[in-house]
C-alpha cells in the first residue's frame, strides 16, 4: 500500500507540472498574438496618416475622464484626461465616464415600521462616482430615491460594475426599506437627519468597490395612508380641544380667585363699596345709554341692612 502510493505521487506531480507548462505556453501565445496585433495597429496608423488622426485623436471634457481598453485590458496609468490623446485604431477603445454630481429620482417606498404602520417615504441620494475603472463588471445594478453621484476613480468604476448608476438605485433602494423598517413612524417623521446619516453609511460600504462616492442623502417626504391621516387629524384636534378646555377652565379660576378676592376687600371695606358705587355711574353716564337708572342712596341700602 505504501509503495503504490509512493508510486503514484511522482506521477500527479508530473501531471501538475505538464498543466502549468500549458498554461503558461498559452499566455506567451496571447502575448506574442497581442503584440503583433499592436504592431500591425501602428503601422495601419502611420500609413493612413492624416486620415487615421481623425479617429485617434480624442478629446475629453474637464469633467469626464476616458479608460482604455486594448484588446480588453485596461491600459497602465488609469483613466486617461482631461485634454487631448491618442488611441490605437482597431484595437483600442474608451470609455468615457463622467465625474459631475449626478440625480436620481427614487419612487415612493412603502415601508412597514416597527410601530406596524404603513408610510410612503421619497429620499434624495448625493452620490459620485470615485474610481472610474472599476465601475464596470461585477453588478448589473437604479434607485429609488432622488440620487445624487459622482464618479471619483474612474478605473473601478468600468470594471467593477456594468452601470454604476443603476446599481447605486438599486442599492438605495434596498438600504432605505431596511433602515426605515428597524424605525417606528415617529422616529422617521422626526429623526430624518440621523436616519440619512446612517443610509450614507451603508450606501458607502456597498458602493466604495465600484468606485461610487455617496455625497449625500436626503428624505423629502413621508406620506401616510388616507386611514392613518385621517386618525391623526382626530387626534390632532381631539387634542386642540382638550388644551383649549383646560385653558379656559384655567383662566376661569384664576378669574373667580380674583373675584373672591375683590368681594372680601369689597366686604372688609365699605369705602371700597362707595368707590365701586361711583365709578360704576361714571362708566353707565359715559355710555350715553337712552335708558335712565336711578341709584339707591347707599345711605338707604345700609339702613335696610341694619333693620334686617
Amino acid at each position: 500500500m505504501v509503495s503504490d502510493s509512493k508510486e503514484e505521487l511522482p506521477i500527479e506531480m508530473h501531471h501538475h507540472s505538464t498543466t502549468t507548462t500549458d498554461a503558461s505556453s498559452t499566455a506567451h501565445e496571447m502575448d506574442f498574438c497581442s503584440l503583433v496585433l499592436i504592431g500591425l495597429s501602428y503601422i495601419l496608423m502611420f500609413v493612413t496618416i492624416p486620415f487615421s488622426m481623425f479617429f485617434c485623436i480624442k478629446i475629453v471634457q474637464e469633467y469626464e475622464r476616458a479608460v482604455i481598453l486594448r484588446l480588453g485590458r485596461i491600459l497602465p496609468g488609469g483613466a486617461k484626461g482631461p485634454g487631448l490623446f491618442c488611441i490605437l485604431p482597431c484595437v483600442d477603445s474608451i470609455i468615457t465616464i463622467d465625474l459631475r454630481t449626478a440625480t436620481f429620482n427614487v419612487p415612493p417606498q412603502e415601508v412597514l415600521t416597527r410601530d406596524s404602520v404603513t408610510v410612503s417615504v421619497d429620499a434624495v441620494v448625493y452620490s459620485r462616482v470615485c474610481n472610474p475603472s472599476i465601475s464596470v463588471t461585477s453588478v448589473t445594478v437604479s434607485v429609488d430615491a432622488v440620487v445624487y453621484s459622482r464618479v471619483c476613480n474612474p478605473s473601478i468604476s468600468v470594471t467593477n460594475v456594468k452601470n454604476h448608476q443603476y446599481a447605486t438605485q438599486l442599492l438605495a433602494q434596498t438600504t432605505l426599506r431596511n433602515i426605515l423598517g428597524t424605525k417606528t413612524l415617529q422616529e422617521i417623521l422626526s429623526d430624518r437627519e440621523t436616519i440619512a446619516q446612517n443610509m450614507q453609511v451603508h450606501l458607502d460600504e456597498g458602493t466604495g468597490p465600484w468606485g461610487v462616492k455617496v455625497e449625500r442623502i436626503e428624505i423629502t417626504d413621508v406620506r401616510l395612508p388616507q386611514s392613518m391621516q385621517r386618525s391623526m387629524a382626530a387626534e390632532a384636534e381631539a387634542t386642540r380641544e382638550a388644551r383649549a378646555k383646560v385653558i379656559a377652565a384655567e383662566g376661569e379660576q384664576r378669574a373667580s380667585r380674583q373675584l373672591k378676592e375683590a368681594a372680601d376687600v369689597i366686604a372688609t371695606s365699605p369705602i371700597a363699596l362707595q368707590l365701586r358705587y361711583l365709578q360704576t355711574l361714571t362708566q353707565i353716564s359715559a355710555e350715553k345709554n337712552s335708558t335712565i337708572i336711578f341709584p339707591i342712596p347707599i345711605e338707604l341700602l345700609n339702613m335696610v341692612r341694619h333693620q334686617a
